[in-house]
C-alpha cells in the first residue's frame, strides 16, 4: 500500500473544501454550516496518523515531500513535521471543527464566512509544515488575508479599525522578514541557491555570519515574529482584534496564530542565527518578564470579560518566550507545550465568552452575578477552563509554567540578581493571574442573580456541550499524562540545543556555566539536565 501524503490532505482539503462551499448556492446556508464543519473534522481524522506514527525516536523531519516547485529560482514544495510542529499542527485540525461549529449563530453571509474559515486552516497548516522559506512566507501572508475579512465584516462595532490595525501591524514585520529571506538565498553560491530551510541552515554551519549580519537578520525576522506572538510592546493590536473578532475568529486567533510568532523563533531564529540568538537572550527575556507582568496587570483592571482574556494572553505568551530562552531541554519542552496549553484554554474561555454573549449581548462583568444558580453546566465548563488558565495543578496549564519556572530557575541569563530576577518576576505573573481570573469567574458566576435578564437565560445547548466537553478534557489529559505531548518533541528540542552546546562559544564559558549549575543544584544526572545558559 503506497504511503499517504498526509500533510499535503490536510493543508490543501480546507482550501478544496472553501471553493466547494463558495459553488454551493447562497440560501443553502444550513448544507454550507455541515460541509465546512464535515471537511474541518475530516482534516482532523486524517491529521492523527500524524500523531500516531510520529517515531518519537527520531529528530528530524518527518512525513516528507519535497518537489521542485519554480525550477528557475530552486523554489520547492518542501513540507514535513518534527516535534517542534507536530503538537501545534494537531492543535490547528483539532481546534478548527470546534471553532466552526461554535459559528453556528453567524446568520450574515455564511458561506462567505465558512469559506474564509477553511482558508484560515489552510495557511495555519501551511506555516507549521512548510519547510522552503519561500513557501513559508506564502503561506504566511495567505493566513492575513482570511483573518482580516473575519474580523472586518463579521466583527463588533469597531471591526474595521481592528482588522486594519492587525493586518497593518503584522505587514510591517513581514516585510522586513522577506528582506532577511531574499538576503539568505542570495548569499549563497550561484547555482546552489535555495530557500530550503534545511540547505540554508547546513550552509550557516559551514560558513556563519558574521555577528553584525546576524543580528540584522535575527531583528528581521524577530520583528515578524515578536508582533505575531504579541510581545510587549508590539501587543497593542491584541486587545483590539480580539475583542471585535467574532467567537471562532478570537479562539483560532489566541490558539493557533499567536503560536505562528513563538513557533517562528524556535525554527528560523534560533537554529539559523544562534550567536544573535544568545547575544539578543536578556532583552528577549526582559520583555517577556514585562509581557508577563504588564499583561496581568492590565487584564486585572478589564471590565470586558473578552478584553480580560486577550490580555491575559500577553500575559501568558511571555512565559512561552521565556522558556525558550532559557535554553535548556526543561524550559523549552514547557515553553512548546505551553503553546498548546495557551491555545486549548484561552480557546475554551473565547469559547464561553462567545456562548454567553449570544445570550445577553453583553461582556460587561457587572451585568452578570449568580449564572451558576442559572446554568449549572456553563458554570462546569467555565470552571475548568478558568482553572486550566491559571496553571492549577493536573490541568494542562500547570505542567507548562512549572517546567518553564523550573527551566528559568536553572538558565544562565547573567550574573549576579539576574538569573534569579527573571523567574522571580514572571513568578508574579502566576499569582496575579489567579488573582484576575477568579475575580472574574466568582463575579460572574457567584453571588446574588439580581439582574432580571439573567434569570431567564437557558443553560447550555447540546451543541455547546458537545463543542466543550473534548477541550475539557484535552485539558485535563494533557494535566494527568503530560509524557504524551512532552516525548515526542524531546528529540528535535535536544537538537536545537546540540547546536548551540558544541559551539566554541560554549567550550569558552562552561567554567562560568558550571558555577551556574552548581549554584542551582542540578547535576548531570538531574531529569532533563541540560547547559543552562
Amino acid at each position: 500500500m503506497p504511503d499517504i501524503d498526509y500533510i499535503s490532505w490536510i493543508t490543501f482539503l480546507p482550501l478544496a473544501g472553501a471553493l466547494v462551499i463558495l459553488l454551493m448556492p447562497r440560501r443553502a446556508e444550513e448544507d454550507v454550516r455541515w460541509t465546512a464543519l464535515g471537511i474541518s473534522f475530516a482534516v482532523f481524522i486524517l491529521s492523527l496518523p500524524l500523531y500516531f506514527r510520529f517515531d518519537t525516536a527520531e529528530s528530524g523531519m518527518q512525513f516528507q515531500k519535497d518537489l521542485l516547485w519554480i525550477p528557475d529560482f530552486n523554489i520547492r514544495y518542501h513540507v514535513g513535521i518534527d516535534g517542534i510542529s507536530l503538537l501545534l499542527v494537531m492543535l490547528t485540525t483539532f481546534l478548527t471543527p470546534l471553532a466552526i461549529w461554535a459559528s453556528w449563530p453567524v446568520r450574515q453571509k455564511v458561506r462567505e464566512y465558512m469559506a474564509f474559515m477553511l482558508l484560515l486552516e489552510t495557511g495555519m497548516i501551511g506555516v507549521f509544515v512548510a519547510l522552503d522559506l519561500f513557501l513559508f512566507y506564502i503561506f504566511w501572508e495567505a493566513m492575513l488575508i482570511p483573518m482580516y475579512f473575519l474580523i472586518g465584516i463579521w466583527g463588533g462595532q469597531r471591526r474595521v479599525y481592528a482588522a486594519v490595525k492587525f493586518i497593518l501591524y503584522t505587514m510591517v514585520g513581514s516585510l522586513l522578514m522577506l528582506v532577511a529571506i531574499l538576503y539568505l538565498y542570495l548569499m549563497q553560491p550561484v547555482g546552489d541557491r535555495s530557500y530550503d530551510l534545511l540547505a540554508i541552515r547546513d550552509f550557516l554551519a559551514a560558513n556563519p555570519l558574521a555577528p553584525g549580519t546576524q543580528a540584522l537578520l535575527f531583528l528581521a525576522f524577530g520583528l515578524a515574529f515578536a508582533i505575531k506572538v504579541p510581545m510587549f510592546p508590539f501587543h497593542t493590536w491584541l486587545p483590539d482584534a480580539h475583542v471585535e473578532a467574532p467567537t471562532a475568529g478570537s479562539v483560532l486567533l489566541a490558539g493557533v496564530l499567536l503560536k505562528m510568532g513563538t513557533y517562528g523563533f524556535l525554527r528560523f531564529c534560533l537554529p539559523l542565527f544562534p550567536d544573535a540568538s544568545l547575544m539578543f537572550t536578556p532583552l528577549i527575556c526582559t520583555l517577556a518578564v514585562i509581557g508577563i507582568v504588564y499583561g496581568a496587570l492590565v487584564a486585572a483592571v478589564q471590565t470586558d470579560i473578552k478584553k480580560l482574556v486577550a490580555y491575559s494572553s500577553v500575559s501568558h505568551l511571555g512565559f512561552v518566550m521565556l522558556g525558550m530562552f532559557a535554553f535548556n531541554q526543561i524550559g523549552m519542552q514547557g515553553s512548546l507545550l505551553q503553546m498548546v496549553n495557551h491555545g486549548l484554554s484561552t480557546g475554551a474561555l473565547f469559547l464561553i465568552v462567545g456562548m454567553i454573549y449570544d445570550r445577553r449581548h453583553t461582556r460587561e462583568i457587572d451585568q452578570f452575578g449568580g449564572l451558576a444558580k442559572q446554568m449549572p453546566a456553563f458554570w462546569f465548563f467555565f470552571m475548568i477552563a478558568t482553572l486550566a488558565s491559571i496553571g492549577l495543578p493536573s490541568l494542562n496549564g500547570f505542567i507548562g509554567e512549572f517546567l518553564i519556572m523550573q527551566g528559568s530557575f536553572l538558565a544562565n541569563f547573567g550574573r549576579g540578581a539576574g538569573p534569579m530576577l527573571y523567574p522571580v518576576l514572571a513568578a508574579s505573573g502566576v499569582v496575579l493571574a489567579a488573582i484576575y481570573m477568579l475575580w472574574m469567574f466568582r463575579r460572574v458566576m457567584h453571588g446574588p442573580l439580581d439582574h432580571p435578564e439573567n434569570r431567564s437565560l437557558p443553560d447550555l445547548n447540546l451543541r455547546e456541550r458537545l463543542i466543550l466537553i473534548p477541550i475539557s478534557l484535552m485539558m485535563l489529559f494533557i494535566g494527568i499524562q503530560p509524557n504524551h505531548f512532552l516525548k515526542p518533541m524531546e528529540p528535535s528540542v535536544k537538537a536545537v540545543l546540540s547546536a548551540y552546546e558544541n559551539r566554541p562559544q560554549v567550550a569558552q564559558s562552561r567554567p562560568q556555566v558550571v558555577d551556574v549549575i552548581a549554584r542551582s543544584g542540578a547535576t548531570k544526572q538531574s531529569p532533563g539536565y541540560r547547559i543552562p545558559r
